[in-house]
């Protein structure tokens, strides 16, 4: 077969191999790092927090108050400078629903620094946790994931990948092998750069609709740092071991089991640009064994890689894109789930319905369990803080346990899920996040009756 038998320069391949490599070690390469396990990304995005310290919060409050004064000038004077700029246009004039969050979020942002109005906007538990806690760290990552994530998604590397795992992924998960790249480096780093990498990758015709809404909400796992740092809070980091296995295993379970259940198996499998997804692009063809036909993708994505300065641009417009196109979003919203987690009891009543399933899997302490099962929808730690008052080791570890396998929460992760282009709303999420509970649920205490 000529065409896919050609041979390729030596430039060619080094410029799939220096990047990949480069790309490879700042996303992927595990190091120790201030006694736990993360990646280089982690690390250079902490060493800038560290270094912008207290002035960061006001930085970000800058640009959302910013983005919400664009839009509203853009919405009323429309300027050509915006509305003829494909990239600028897409980023301020944006929908009623969207231009609403993003006002919201600036209205939470001024009161949360300030700490005026109403408590419940600026303590720290509500607008304090987001604005101190979670956008400091969102703002890091963003700059050096944003910049560095070409290196990962132009050079070849996923379609490498992304050919040699297909027989692992396809037939497990009913996904593309290239998938398996995001949910390593949500693992291994956070679980941020995972939705980064699958919003770029569905934009850019990667995944359909429902291999994106899968991916977004199924792989983009907790990092094995954050990981520890919930069980920690439930004071049994020496059994951190036990705990990620179990994670793991109800994570896979879930990832099985879940995608094959609506909403998401309603998801149609079609590409952004409403093209039927194409199956014979995973097809190897004759005289290819699964290696060589990947590293021919690979080296046939690398000719089309750009130049520097069109790298450079790209990552800019990634950077400029998340961090003031989602910051805002994860202050709205983020701040919004975190007042009705702290001053309403919506979440105690949800949890309640789950006492009958807790009694009958005997997890101790039933009814004190319950009031955590829900409330991780509104961010993932505060089911860790009020378990930490809980007797039973055993209750302790699930609820720990539970929390990060539910996966989805709005404080962050569903935040930006809703604030991305991977098609999920509000509703859908919540559904999601429910199935995975119920399917976690189970598994996660019949491990600990055998551990405890």
């Amino acid at each position: 077969m000529a065409t896919t038998t050609q041979s390729h320069s030596l430039k060619t391949i080094l410029t799939f191999i220096i990047p990949s490599v480069i790309g490879l070690l700042l996303f992927l390469a595990p190091i120790s790092y201030q006694d736990g396990l993360t990646i280089p990304i982690a690390i250079v995005s902490k060493g800038l927090q560290s270094l912008l310290g207290d002035s960061l919060t006001l930085i970000i409050t800058t640009i959302v108050v910013f983005m919400a004064l664009a839009s509203i000038a853009t919405k009323l004077l429309k300027p050509k400078i915006v509305t003829n700029n494909g990239f600028l246009n897409g980023l301020l004039n944006i929908s009623p629903m969207w231009f609403a969050i993003r006002v919201l979020g600036a209205i939470f942002i001024v009161l949360t620094y300030n700490q005026v109005g109403h408590e419940a906007v600026f303590s720290g538990g509500t607008g304090g946790l987001v604005l101190n806690d979670l956008l400091p760290v969102l703002f890091c990552v963003f700059i050096f994931a944003g910049m560095l994530l070409p290196l990962l998604l132009n050079f070849g590397l996923l379609e490498l990948f992304g050919t040699l795992l297909t027989k692992i992924m396809r037939p497990v998960f009913n996904l593309p092998g290239r998938s398996a790249i995001d949910c390593m480096a949500s693992w291994l780093g956070d679980g941020s750069v995972g939705i980064l990498m699958t919003s770029k990758q569905y934009e850019a015709g990667f995944y359909t609709q429902r291999e994106a809404a899968v991916i977004g909400t199924t792989f983009s796992a907790v990092s094995i740092t954050f990981s520890l740092v919930v069980i920690s809070q439930v004071k049994l980091e020496h059994m951190f071991v036990p705990f990620y296995l179990t994670v793991c295993l109800a994570g896979i379970a879930a990832a099985i089991i879940v995608p094959k259940l609506p909403p998401l198996r309603g998801k149609i499998d079609r590409y952004i640009d409403d093209t039927p997804r194409h199956a014979d692009a995973e097809v190897i063809p004759q005289g290819h064994n699964v290696f060589s036909w990947g590293f021919h993708n690979a080296l046939k994505r690398a000719e089309k890689a750009g130049n520097v300065k069109q790298i450079l641009v790209e990552g800019i417009k990634n950077v400029v894109d998340m961090v003031f196109g989602i910051l805002p979003v994860v202050m709205a919203i983020g701040t919004l789930a975190l007042i009705v987690a702290e001053y309403t009891p919506i979440f105690t009543y949800l949890g309640m319905p789950f006492i009958p399933l807790l009694e009958l899997l005997q997890v101790p302490e039933a009814q004190a369990a319950s009031s955590t099962i829900v409330v991780g929808f509104a961010d993932m730690f505060i089911p860790a803080i009020l378990a930490s008052s809980i007797e039973s080791e055993m209750t302790r570890f699930i609820i720990a346990a539970m929390s990060v396998t539910q996966l989805i929460y709005m404080s962050e992760v569903g935040a930006l899920l809703i604030g991305s282009r991977i098609p999920v709303n509000f509703f859908e999420l919540f559904i999601i996040f429910i199935l995975r509970t119920l399917v976690t649920l189970p598994v996660i205490a019949g491990i600990a009756h055998l551990i405890f």
